[in-house]
C-alpha cells in the first residue's frame, strides 16, 4: 500500500499569528479593505512577481497580509476556517472530497515542472518501482504529475512525502536526503549548475494544466469584490509586463522593495529564471478562463487527483471567473 507522509509543524493559527507581514500602503490611498494571503510554501524568488502585484494593489488602497505556512494543507485549513482569506494552490481534491465552499479565481502559473532522480540509482521512469518520492503537497500539481507518470509507466511508489518548496526539495536532492523528486525550472538550473553529473531529468508529455491558482471562500469573494477586482487587475498587468520584458523583474523588485531578505543567489537568478519562465509560457496573460479550467479537469482526472469523468465536471463548481472576466474586459485580452 502506498504510504504518505507530510511535514509536521505548528497549527495554522499559531503559524499565521507569527508570520503575517503587512504590505505597505501609501497614506493617501483610500482604504479598500484588507486581505490575508496564506502560502503553503517558503518565500523565494518565484514569488517576487506576486508581491510586486500586491504592492501595486496597496497603492490603490488594498492592504494585503501574507503568511508562509509549512504546507498547502495548513494553508487550505486556514482558508476554510476563516483564519486567512486567500490561499495559493489547486485545491481540486479538497473541493470535491469535502464540498468545501471555496473557489479558485485567478490562474497564477502553469504546470512546468521537472521530475528528477539521482542518476546513480535511477535512470528511467520504469526504474522507480518501489521508490520513495518527494512532491510539494497533497493534491498539488507536482503530486498529480508524479502519479500520472506512475500510471503511464506501470510503477508503484513505495511512498510519497510532502516537502513544500521547490528550493527545499532541490536542497534535499543535493544533500542526498532524497533521490526522486520534482522541481521547478529555476531549481533545475540550480541542480544542473551544482551537480551536473549527478541528476537525470525524466521526460514528460506536454501538460496543459494549472500549477498554482488563488482561491477563497465564495462568500468572501462577493463581500470583498472591490478589493479582489483591484488585486486581479494588478496581477494581470504585472504578469503582462514581465512577459513582455522578463528583465523588468529586477527594477520592479527594487522599486517596491519586495522580499528583501531572500538569498542573494535567488536575486542573481531572477532575470534568468523569469526569462526561462516566460519562454515556456509559465505566466498566463489573462488569469485563466473556462477553457483552461476544462484542461485542468482533463489532467487532474487522468492523474487521479479528481475522481470521475472530466466531461462531467462543471467550471462553476471549482472556479469563480467573474473577477478575471471583468479585468480582461477592462484591460483587453492578450
Amino acid at each position: 500500500m502506498l504510504k504518505r507522509s507530510i511535514l509536521k509543524g505548528a497549527g495554522a493559527a499559531a503559524v499565521l499569528a507569527a508570520s503575517f507581514a503587512l504590505a505597505g500602503i501609501p497614506a493617501a490611498a483610500q482604504d479598500k479593505g484588507t486581505m490575508r494571503v496564506a502560502f503553503g510554501d517558503v518565500p523565494g524568488g518565484e514569488m517576487v512577481n506576486f508581491m510586486i502585484a500586491v504592492a501595486r494593489a496597496a497603492e490603490r488602497g488594498v492592504k494585503v497580509e501574507t503568511s508562509y505556512l509549512q504546507s498547502e494543507d495548513l494553508a487550505a485549513q486556514a482558508i476554510v476556517s476563516g483564519q486567512a482569506d486567500i490561499g495559493v494552490g489547486t485545491p481540486y481534491a479538497l473541493i470535491q472530497k469535502v464540498n468545501a465552499p471555496i473557489r479558485m479565481f485567478y490562474q497564477l502559473s502553469m504546470l512546468r515542472f521537472n521530475p528528477v532522480v539521482n542518476g546513480e540509482k535511477y535512470q528511467t521512469w520504469a526504474d522507480l518501482e518501489g521508490a520513495d518520492v518527494a512532491v510539494h503537497g497533497r493534491g498539488s500539481g507536482t503530486e498529480a504529475i508524479m502519479q500520472l507518470m506512475a500510471k503511464e509507466n506501470g510503477v508503484t511508489y513505495n511512498s510519497v512525502s510532502y516537502v513544500p518548496g521547490s528550493g527545499v526539495r532541490a536542497g534535499a536532492l543535493l544533500q542526498g536526503r532524497i533521490d526522486v523528486s520534482i522541481v521547478d525550472y529555476e531549481r533545475r538550473r540550480l541542480l544542473e549548475r551544482e551537480a551536473p553529473e549527478k541528476f537525470i531529468f525524466l521526460p514528460l508529455p506536454e501538460i496543459k494544466a494549472t500549477d498554482e491558482a488563488l482561491y477563497a471562500n465564495r462568500e468572501w469573494l462577493d463581500s470583498e469584490s472591490e478589493a479582489v477586482a483591484i488585486l486581479v487587475e494588478e496581477l494581470i498587468k504585472t504578469w503582462r509586463e514581465i512577459n513582455a520584458d522578463p528583465a523588468a523583474i529586477v527594477a520592479l523588485r527594487e522599486k517596491y522593495n519586495v522580499l528583501p531578505d531572500i538569498e542573494q543567489i535567488e536575486v542573481d537568478e531572477l532575470v534568468p529564471a523569469f526569462t526561462d519562465g516566460v519562454s515556456i509560457d509559465l505566466f498566463p496573460n489573462n488569469g485563466g478562463s473556462a477553457e483552461s479550467v476544462v484542461e485542468d479537469f482533463t489532467f487532474f482526472t487522468t492523474s487521479g487527483t479528481l475522481e470521475g469523468d472530466a466531461a462531467d465536471f462543471k467550471v462553476e463548481d471549482y472556479w469563480y471567473l467573474a473577477p478575471v472576466d471583468a479585468a480582461v474586459d477592462k484591460l483587453g485580452a492578450l
